[in-house]
């Protein structure tokens, strides 16, 4: 990546300031790192964290975690409960800060104030009794990635409501079938019981009108007739233009078959974008993006904020180093390198004008609004119990999607969940 004089001279100003932690020999230390699993975040963080190990003369290791955010909390929870020091930089969900804050150093001692190039939103986010106790690395929000060639090839047009995306994937996923491909399906999402399905049908409930699982005064409003229908929406495309097996899809089963060729629409993350379109994919090139459709002509477009933070463990044994590494991790340059190679948003708004990533990832600018008015998950309204909230949510869901349950009686019963575990307050 070239780089302009500006950004030299920010760099040279880092280095000088960060000059008493960059050793060698003996005295250099090992700092561990856990990286994301999903698309090219592994290969990134696996790349990056050599820049840094260069530079600094102090060694990095990658720490494996799970595919599943929900395993992955489970497994950081673990260790956190231990004291363990076997890792210093952990990669934190957007919903997570609330939920192990007591484990996670303040970065405000090493940040120079560098966190306020990113988004507002986003630092207030990472921001707990007054710690920042995250740095934003990418923030993320859900995408219509769709195929353009056959969209154009059946007269259609990108959907604007769920209506219009049932009736033209069942078009498509028609067309191409009785064309020989009978592995082709019309849409294709994440259904799995975890996290990614909360992610899915939050962005169903509020795109129909039916607010959030949890309101921001803590109040629980899933269980309303907007809500309902919202769900049930979602279950009628399960084995008309989704595979019943959906119901087992996490973000990369539904990359996999869209990127083989066999789905039009695809609901993901807007890393899909970059491995869409390599040279080894059968579908490079023929790849559009939208925001996700709304929930009738009335209803409006909604997309689930995600994206992820690194923090440096309170257990760490080389606090300063660690964070050193964080701030390198989360700079404007690296971000840049991680929008033109993985597709990965950035938090700091002036990268959205970067000609460079714009000319890699062309839906930054015109979904910007996308990025910046995505719904949040209730995390911040229910704290430390908001994994327990998304678990009753996404299992609620799940039953409806999977016919083991009504969306009446499934949001009836959630309610009654949600009440007994907030016991009377968040």
């Amino acid at each position: 990546m070239k780089l302009s004089s500006r950004s030299l001279t920010a760099t040279a100003a880092a280095l000088a300031l960060t000059a008493p932690l960059w050793i060698t020999g003996a005295n250099a230390a090992t700092v561990t790192i856990s990286c994301g699993s999903v698309g090219q975040d592994y290969e990134n963080c696996k790349k990056m964290t050599a820049d840094w190990a260069r530079k600094t003369g102090h060694e990095v290791k990658l720490f494996t975690i799970p595919n599943s955010t929900t395993d992955i909390l489970a497994l950081f929870r673990q260790l956190f409960a231990a004291k363990s020091p076997d890792l210093d930089v952990v990669n934190v969900d957007v919903v997570w800060p609330g939920v192990i804050k007591d484990h996670l150093l303040d970065l405000k001692p090493y940040s120079k104030g560098v966190e306020k190039e990113h988004f507002p939103a986003i630092v207030a986010n990472n921001t707990v009794d007054g710690k920042l106790l995250a740095m934003p690395w990418f923030t993320d929000a859900g995408l219509l990635f769709y195929r353009k060639d056959l969209v154009e090839k059946y007269g259609a047009k990108p959907p604007t409501t769920w209506e219009e995306l049932a009736a033209t994937a069942k078009k498509i996923q028609d067309g191409e079938r009785a064309a020989g491909n009978k592995d082709f399906h019309g849409f294709v999402f994440q259904a799995k019981a975890y996290e990614g399905l909360t992610c899915d049908a939050v962005e169903w409930v509020h795109s129909h009108g039916g607010g959030n699982i949890v309101n921001d005064k803590g109040e629980i409003t899933i269980n309303n007739p907007k809500a309902v229908q919202a769900l049930k929406t979602a279950a009628s495309w399960i084995g008309t233009i989704a595979p019943q097996g959906v119901l087992n899809y996490a973000e990369e089963e539904a990359r996999g078959v869209f990127q083989n060729g066999n789905a039009a629409f695809m609901r993901n993350w807007p890393y899909a974008w970059s491995l869409g379109n390599a040279k080894d994919s059968k579908i490079s090139g023929k790849i559009g993006v939208s925001a996700l459709p709304k929930g009738g002509a009335s209803g409006q477009n909604a997309a689930t904020l995600g994206g992820w933070q690194l923090a440096v463990s309170k257990y760490s044994r080389n606090p300063a180093i660690a964070a050193d590494l964080v701030m390198f991790m989360t700079s404007a340059e690296s971000q840049k390198y991680r929008a033109i190679n993985g597709s990965y948003n950035p938090t700091i708004a002036a990268l959205y004008k970067d000609k460079d990533v714009l000319a890699a990832n062309p839906f930054f600018g015109s979904l910007y609004e996308v990025f910046t008015s995505a719904v949040p998950r209730p995390a911040t309204a229910t704290g430390a119990k908001y994994p327990e909230v998304s678990s009753a949510f996404w299992n609620a869901t799940h039953d409806v999607l999977s016919g083991q349950a009504t969306a009446e009686d499934s949001l009836k019963k959630l309610e009654g969940k949600l009440k007994q575990v907030q016991r009377g307050k968040w």
